[in-house]
């Protein structure tokens, strides 16, 4: 069974469908199972959006017989994203992804687009579609230059993504729904057919604000989660103890070893982070870095095969960006105090990740089903290791 939101754009037409007295089990977030990741509190809706002014929309595409797709549009603020720049930067973990606008927001440091989140081969058509959209918007006549900045992973194990499905009116719909407030995750948007850690993988978001004795400010993290490794949670072998892990039918005998069943090297992750301090693209990639930290917290090893991703951005007025030309000056946060903007980051972001596992829902499609996380397992590993009692 897939559960649907009314507030994701979708076109649903089920493959299968579960009897009607099955009982799906209930999806819970990291959090709420009693997980505290880190040592910072969390925004109101412990999402990506606390950071005032950012938005998420998804456009989750589900077709039959094998598609499970979609769209997920991640708005920095409520103005127009090319007139009013915010500073931005990347770092790149492991290379092996179609990461579109990367040269231009590495040379300029800023970003002119939201940033859309699809499927591998359908990131040039998410990307024409939201140029397109962009360039309607008023203000945007003379505009004969726009770095269009989509990232994605490779879903093909549940979709068909030699169809390359998404379409126009998908990267509008992500784009056009994106909202504050909570954020739903987990199979849903660009996460929809998304595999992490052999387990349904997808969306996931977290915050954390800093005190006002260390500035008030807020970082909040958005995964698309879709990489194998060997699963931790707040440090319990979750994957080993439940013997789904990478290398597993490796160690032991090799003589058992079936390729189809590696759960190490397909996929990437995408991971978004936002704050309102006010920071420029310099000390934004040494954010970006430590998201790196978040994700190999949670047992990944940065495979081959996975594309891993940080686009970090400050919504922060003062940093802003114009088009216009002259001199721009900005007050930005000292070096001497980021420290713990590298903290709340690093805890974002393992706990994003979570989420996307702990709210994803098991998925048939293209010939194979993906087992959502079993709840009631993990919570027995999790006491045994004495992180829950």
């Amino acid at each position: 069974m897939i559960r649907l939101s009314l507030l994701t754009t979708t076109l649903v037409i089920l493959l299968t469908s579960a009897p009607a007295d099955a009982q799906t089990p209930e999806r819970v977030r990291a959090r709420d199972l009693g997980i505290e990741v880190g040592v910072f509190r969390t925004g109101t809706h412990n999402a990506i959006t606390d950071v005032d002014g950012v938005r998420v929309g998804h456009s989750t595409v589900i077709e039959s017989p094998s598609v499970r797709t979609g769209v997920t549009a991640i708005v920095p603020h409520s103005g127009n994203a090319y007139m009013s720049r915010v500073p931005a930067a990347l770092h790149v973990g492991n290379g092996y992804g179609k990461l579109l606008g990367v040269t231009q927001v590495r040379e300029l440091g800023e970003l002119e687009t939201p940033i859309l989140l699809t499927c591998t081969l359908c990131v040039w058509k998410a990307a024409d579609a939201m140029v397109e959209w962009m360039l309607a918007q008023s203000g945007m006549e003379n505009v004969r230059s726009l770095n269009a900045f989509v990232g994605e992973t490779n879903d093909g194990g549940l979709n068909d993504i030699r169809s390359r499905p998404i379409e126009p009116h998908h990267v509008v719909a992500a784009l056009e729904s994106a909202s504050d407030g909570a954020v739903e995750e987990g199979a849903v948007g660009a996460g929809t057919g998304t595999v992490a850690f052999g387990w349904k993988g997808g969306i996931g978001t977290s915050s954390r604000v800093l005190p006002e004795s260390l500035g008030g400010y807020t970082v909040g993290v958005l995964v698309q989660s879709n990489f194998g490794g060997i699963l931790q949670v707040a440090g319990a072998p979750v994957g080993q103890e439940l013997g789904q892990y990478a290398f597993a039918n490796q160690i032991g005998d090799d003589e058992d070893y079936d390729p189809d069943a590696d759960v190490q090297e397909w996929g990437s992750i995408m991971m978004v982070v936002a704050t309102d301090a006010p920071l420029s693209d310099r000390n934004l990639e040494r954010i970006a870095r430590r998201a790196m930290m978040g994700l190999s917290r949670t047992g990944s090893y940065a495979s081959n095969g996975s594309g891993d991703y940080v686009i970090a951005f400050s919504t922060a007025n003062s940093v802003r960006r114009s088009t216009t030309s002259g001199i721009h000056s900005y007050d930005e946060l000292s070096n001497g105090n980021v420290s713990p903007l590298f903290e709340a980051t690093v805890e974002a972001t393992e706990e994003a990740i979570l989420n996307s596992l702990f709210m994803a829902e098991t998925v048939t499609s293209n010939g194979r089903t993906v087992e959502a996380l079993p709840i009631d397992q993990t919570v027995e590993v999790l006491r045994r290791y004495g992180v829950l009692r």
